[in-house]
């Protein structure tokens, strides 16, 4: 038996070895025949109202998905921007026939989900229920019950949201970007305040419902475990009595680009690093003759982890986490846009600025190589192919088909015309939408740090905006410090306030413990401190998954010493308090007044040669409310941001009972949990 198995495996060695003689691996196989795309049927019909059904039956799984769609032209609302977003939010809340708690209660016991939107809604349930959901679907949809007591409420969350957003750098830079690129009095540029938040009545909610939500442009799309023919004749049941009616005509101004580029500036003071963003307005649809060729032409140059932006900005130069591009079709004339962006770190916000241009008028001057035509290629056709056998994609395919009045083949010959785009139509496409000579560089950050260094290295005007991409004047660079305050002056104030500065000066120890929570794990940041040594041990959920140990030889994470230079850039801070440290160093210095969350702060700042930071204390009680530090190691640069409030006094001294910090993209707040002064820390706690 052992022969016979033996002399079996010699056999397929020799197989296998014949076969390879007879392959010339020194020759590139020629590629395959790119996939043909079969797409899930689709069945349509019309309801008597206008309203269009399309149905994608697939029986793999025991569910069922509907989505509405209205396909109404964006209207601009003016004084009342928000009000169909008002209007979308309270759809939901019951109706005539059934309460708000018992529709909410009845779609839990189904195990389903039904949402509500200004332009539709959406619904999911297990087969054997969707009847039902699609019925309660469909009463929110034509009867919706919009009492005084919702609306209020929704007036009120819309105003909370509002306020978390004022000081919210991303929400702030997407608000003028908009405002910019599109005007303030086109659908797409304008924006909610809280003015006309407070300007929208119950009244002009109704008066919306009834105007534009109309099936006369909609569309039903039901994918899953259907039987169309009893599918069909529930649709029309449960909508055919929508009333349709006449969508008002709505006059939309088309986007215009600048004449020649420029940098539009919007000065956020509590900005930790720059948003900036190279937009100009396109006139691009879905199923233009170079629409796919702009596709693979954004790919490359800024469409994932391999683009040219993201290489260069993160991987060569460090700015950023990541820069990426992207270009939006849209029916509507000008309406699409291309957008090369990245979060920069302020010191480098020039320097982004130049490279960003730099790569899009390189894909629109030079020919992209074949290697990266190809690549891009292979991607879109991987990822085409891998969504083209799901459900939800061919009832979208089909939907797309309908809305935007392409051919019925439009997606079955998608492959071959990405397929059949050359290099020269690639940079055709990127000189003719990314317009690097007549764009927007708008640039969302704080003045104070970036505007010296963007003035010498920028080639373009800056125009400066404020919050609500209202024209201003240049922000001040600088706020006179008054005559006998020094950086001594402003740490023996905080000293006294959380204190007196003799006491904190004497003491021998200090032992702060915080807890937290990120991503449903329990944080816990135990802090020692005496006159010559440091640590800190942070746990999860219980277990020490990282502790630092510093003095002035040596710095250690886990037992592990980090480079000497790192301790040498860390080991100022030593002492019961850190700031006890900037007293006498020489490095740090008073830099200026700020304004941070509507207070006047004064501003030590710190620059080494890995490590940056910058402290914020308040003018008038002297107390630290905020300190920001810049890490560059490694080609790696990394933010962090802490906040802290809300005082408290532990044995006489006065320590931060909310502390917030930022890590990267990471927020997390923490609770001051106990804090002790001349006990608690002994010298075995730094070995």
């Amino acid at each position: 038996m052992k022969k016979t198995i033996l002399s079996a495996l010699a056999v397929v060695t020799m197989s296998f070895a014949v076969s390879a003689q007879q392959i010339d691996r020194s020759v590139q196989p020629k590629p395959g025949p790119s996939p043909k795309v079969k797409l899930g049927k689709a069945e349509k019909f019309n309801l008597s109202n206008g309203l269009k059904v399309i149905m994608v039956e697939n029986h793999k799984l025991p569910r069922v998905s509907a989505s509405l769609t209205i396909d109404n032209p964006p209207v601009a609302e003016g004084t009342k921007a928000g009000l169909s977003d008002l209007m979308g939010g309270l759809l939901g809340n019951g109706t005539s026939k059934i309460s708000k708690d018992n529709f909410n209660e009845r779609i839990d016991y189904l195990g389903a989900s039904v949402f509500f939107n200004s332009n539709g809604a959406n619904a999911r349930s297990l087969t054997k229920y969707f009847p039902e959901v699609l019925e309660l679907m469909a009463d929110g949809i034509k009867d919706p019950k919009f009492t005084q007591e919702e609306f209020d409420k929704s007036v009120e969350r819309t105003l909370e949201g509002i306020k978390s957003n004022e000081k919210n750098v991303k929400a702030i830079a997407g608000r003028v970007e908009d405002a910019l690129v599109y005007g303030k009095n086109h659908p797409y540029g304008e924006f909610i305040t809280k003015e006309s938040i407070k300007s929208i009545t119950l009244d002009d909610v109704k008066n919306n419902y009834t105007t534009y939500y109309k099936p006369n442009n909609a569309y039903l799309v039901i994918v899953g475990d259907i039987n169309p023919k009893s599918t069909k004749k529930l649709v029309k049941q449960l909508f055919g009595s929508w009333k349709s009616g006449t969508i008002p005509p709505s006059n939309i101004p088309t986007p215009q680009n600048v004449s020649t580029t420029e940098i539009n500036f919007i000065d956020v003071p509590n900005a930790v690093q720059s948003e900036v963003a190279v937009i100009n307005s396109v006139d691009l649809t879905l199923g233009d003759k170079d629409y796919y060729a702009a596709l693979l032409a954004n790919n490359i140059l800024g469409g994932g982890g391999t683009a040219r932006l993201f290489m260069n900005l993160r991987e060569d130069k460090g700015y950023t986490y990541g820069s990426y591009s992207n270009i939006s079709q849209n029916k509507l004339e000008g309406a699409g846009t291309f957008k090369a962006s990245a979060a920069v770190r302020n010191i480098v916000t020039d320097s982004a600025v130049v490279e960003i241009q730099k790569e899009i008028n390189k894909i629109r001057y030079q020919k992209v190589s074949e290697e990266e035509l190809k690549n891009s290629k292979a991607e879109y056709i991987g990822s085409f192919v891998r969504n083209v056998q799901k459900p939800a994609t061919a009832a979208r395919f089909a939907l797309n088909i309908a809305r935007y009045n392409l051919p019925e083949d439009f997606y079955e010959n998608y492959l071959e015309n990405i397929n059949a785009v050359t290099l020269e139509q690639v940079q055709n496409a990127a000189l003719k939408y990314f317009r690097g000579d007549k764009a927007r560089i708008i640039i969302t950050g704080k003045g104070i740090d970036v505007l010296t260094n963007l003035e010498k290295t920028a080639d373009y005007k800056i125009n400066y905006f404020d919050k609500y991409a209202n024209p201003s004047s240049k922000p001040a660079m600088k706020k006179e410090i008054p005559a006998g305050v020094t950086k001594e002056t402003v740490l023996n104030k905080y000293f006294d306030a959380i204190g007196g500065a003799d006491k904190i000066k004497g003491l021998k120890s200090t032992l702060v413990v915080y807890e937290g929570e990120m991503a449903g794990n329990k944080i816990e940041s135990t802090e020692k401190r005496t006159s010559a040594n440091y640590g800190n041990a942070m746990a999860m959920n219980g277990n020490v998954m990282m502790n630092m140990v510093m003095n002035k030889e040596a710095v250690k994470v886990n037992g592990q010493p980090l480079p000497p230079n790192i301790a040498t850039e860390m080991n100022f801070s030593l002492g019961t308090f850190p700031e006890l440290g900037y007293l006498n160093d020489q490095e740090s210095k008073l830099t200026g007044i700020e304004s941070l969350d509507g207070k006047e702060v004064y501003v030590i700042t710190r620059k080494g040669k890995m490590i940056s930071i910058q402290l914020y204390f308040d003018v008038k009680t002297g107390l630290k409310i905020k300190e920001a530090q810049t890490t560059n190691m490694g080609g790696r640069t990394q933010n962090q941001e802490s906040t802290f409030s809300d005082y408290k006094e532990f044995n006489g001294v006065l320590f931060p009972s909310k502390k917030t910090g930022s890590f990267g993209p990471q927020k997390i707040s923490f609770t001051l949990k106990d804090a002790k002064v001349n006990e608690g820390v002994s010298d075995e706690d730094f070995k």
